[in-house]
């Protein structure tokens, strides 16, 4: 393994990593070859045992090795099936749009969790990835502690130990924190939401990526701004020369973004871009709203890295919440103004006060137990492999044409059909099948996304799920073949088999 100049700034665990990765995807360690012991290679790389651990723990997470007890390190077996194609650079409207998502949305929420129907709309871990017992004990425990919070007004910004075991996950995005400069929240939306408040008035226009979390455009509807989406690849995430050229040309106020796992695409803005977005954003005095809350479901750790950490002017506002790694349940989320700070905690009191005092103390004390990145690597383990399962069954059973994304990490697909296939259609036809799919429109404040939709694979995983998937792919194959064929009433009653 010899280090270039580029390679100077990565960690040494990631050269490490990349380096027997490219010998896996070579072919010169081919599947299930073993790897080197761990003291092995350490002696054989001149690094720690550590380094090499780390390495392989790295690798295992991007599944390309599999640990297998007493046994050691093994390259896994490629995955079978059909690579499908991913979609390209979104082209969203260059004018700023009025939103109005909220109808559909409301549907799909309805159908969550609804007697019979196979849910791939929300995006959300199911509840049995969740560290369950110590959450209960948890918030036991908080109970018993801490009962005089039961009696008493909270205070608007959160209890301190929450605050402060805040701080500390934040190192593992190159931040460092003061918690007296976090304000926790009932989510991470109120914390967008806040942040927002301070920095926009209604009219205003928030430039964001096309396409985005329909959460976003349900709270920018609500503070009546308009939203400018960005071109987004769905692989590097948001187009900061695109940016560039927006805040030029545009009255833009705030930018809202998620550089980690973005949502819907599942992109991860490298980290070079990150910065140039920093630089970007300082020349033009911009705030942006930093979205992290996937960044712990990222396979890589430079995809952890926020935004925020490149800022020297305190124009980044961070935002998170727990929600999708430890206790959703809990809502518990936080943000990190900068120097916003004073004017997001201003507004605070408006959005409800303060939060629950036990739930804060259970969450802290979830975050500062050493099981917690162990649990972390458990759940990208569990959810990583039926990301690829769900493509190929993208892949075997979609119209022909039809593209998908291949995230490095997270909980969801985005899946581009042919433009004939109508994700509102399709989203009728697969809930009268009894599945919820998120259709493509839902995430976008333009009409453009209408031959998308977005698969959430967090929850529950099994043949019904599995049949799920297939049976929407062959739906969308029915309406591509109506779409290309005179309407008849035979014809509509055909389902020609996937391509």
């Amino acid at each position: 393994m010899h280090a270039t100049a580029a390679d100077v700034s990565r960690p040494l665990y990631r050269r490490l990593a990349d380096h027997l990765a490219g010998a896996i995807r070579g072919g010169t360690l081919p599947a299930g070859a073993r790897l080197p012991s761990v003291r092995q290679a350490a002696r054989e790389q001149l690094v720690s045992v550590a380094t090499v651990l780390q390495a392989y723990r790295a690798l295992e997470d991007e599944q390309l090795v599999q640990a297998r007890p007493k046994s050691g390190y093994f390259v896994a077996a490629a995955p079978r099936g059909v690579r499908l194609a991913e979609p390209g650079t979104s082209s969203p409207p260059e004018a700023p749009l009025a939103v109005d998502i909220a109808s559909l949305y409301e549907l799909m929420i309805q159908m969550l969790g609804a007697p019979g129907v196979v849910s791939l709309g929300a995006a959300c871990p199911a509840s049995a990835l969740y560290p369950g017992a110590r959450i209960r004990r948890a918030v036991s425990q908080a109970a018993l502690r801490h009962r005089a919070l039961l009696t008493h007004y909270p205070g608007s910004f959160g209890e301190e130990s929450l605050r402060r075991a805040i701080a500390r996950r934040a190192l593992a995005m190159g931040l460092t924190l003061d918690a007296r400069d976090i304000v926790a929240t009932g989510g991470c939306n109120e914390a967008i939401a806040l942040g927002l408040r301070a920095v926009t008035r209604p009219g205003d226009t928030v430039a964001l990526e096309s396409p985005t979390s329909f959460g976003f455009l349900q709270i920018l509807e609500a503070q009546g701004l308009r939203a400018l989406e960005i071109p987004t690849h769905p692989r590097h995430g948001l187009s900061v020369d695109a940016l560039a050229l927006a805040l030029q040309t545009q009255p833009v106020r705030a930018l809202l973004a998620v550089p980690t796992l973005q949502n819907p695409l599942g992109a991860c803005m490298p980290v070079g871009e990150r910065r140039r977005l920093a630089q970007l954003l300082a020349r033009h005095q911009v705030p942006m709203i930093e979205d992290v809350i996937y960044n712990d479901l990222a396979e890589r750790d430079e995809h952890r890295r926020a935004v925020k950490s490149f800022d020297t002017e305190g124009l980044v506002m961070v935002c998170g919440s727990f929600a999708k790694t430890v206790a959703p349940g809990l809502r518990v989320g936080w943000i990190e103004a900068g120097r916003y700070s004073a004017a997001v905690k201003r507004v605070k009191p408006a959005f409800g006060g303060g939060n629950t005092g036990i739930v804060e103390m259970a969450m802290a004390e979830l975050l500062n137990q050493p099981g917690y990145e162990p649990g972390l690597r458990r759940l990208r383990r569990a959810i990583n492999p039926r990301m690829a399962e769900a493509r190929e069954l993208v892949a075997a059973h979609f119209p022909r044409g039809s593209r998908v994304t291949d995230p490095a990490g997270g909980i969801m697909l985005w899946v581009e059909m042919p433009a004939v296939v109508d994700s509102i259609e399709l989203f009728r036809r697969a809930l009268a099948a009894g599945i919820c799919v998120a259709p493509g429109t839902m995430f976008s404040a333009s009409d453009r996304y209408r031959h998308c939709l977005r698969l959430s694979l967090g929850g529950d995983w099994d043949d019904s799920h599995r049949g799920a998937i297939a049976r929407v792919g062959v739906l969308a194959c029915a309406l591509a073949a109506e779409a290309a064929r005179p309407a008849t009433p035979q014809a509509a009653n055909d389902e020609p088999r996937a391509a």
